[in-house]
């Protein structure tokens, strides 16, 4: 996938997340371990979103993408970014599958995706 392609299907999945009410605080974070599409603030504290797009779904959805390796390292990236910003609150990590083309792609938003 092109960096182009990539940048705007998170541009649609932070614009899905402030139609709900989130309002996005950072994005393509990184460390020197880990990286984090979005950071968003709700009601009850901080979304850590996991952005998954693919233009077809023959290979699955981008649910279908998300490996134990890769919920390990979103883990991880969260508590660097809550150490990172001295944030002691509330957290969870969430997935946004996109499929189709980016004019208009299917979206599902699957919160609190990854819990312990």
């Amino acid at each position: 996938m092109s960096v182009e392609r990539g940048r705007a299907a998170e541009d649609l999945a932070a614009a899905y997340l402030e139609q709900r009410g989130l309002a996005i605080v950072d994005r393509n974070w990184r460390n020197r371990w880990c990286e984090l599409d979005m950071v968003a603030r709700g009601s009850h504290g901080i979304h850590f979103v996991e952005v998954k797009y693919r233009r077809r779904a023959d290979w699955g959805t981008g649910f279908e993408h998300i490996t134990r390796d890769k919920i390990q390292r979103l883990r991880r990236a969260a508590v660097a970014w809550n150490q990172a910003h001295r944030y002691v609150g509330g957290y969870q990590i969430d997935i946004i599958s996109m499929v189709g083309e980016l004019e208009a792609p299917a979206i599902e938003y699957l919160p609190n995706a990854i819990n312990d």
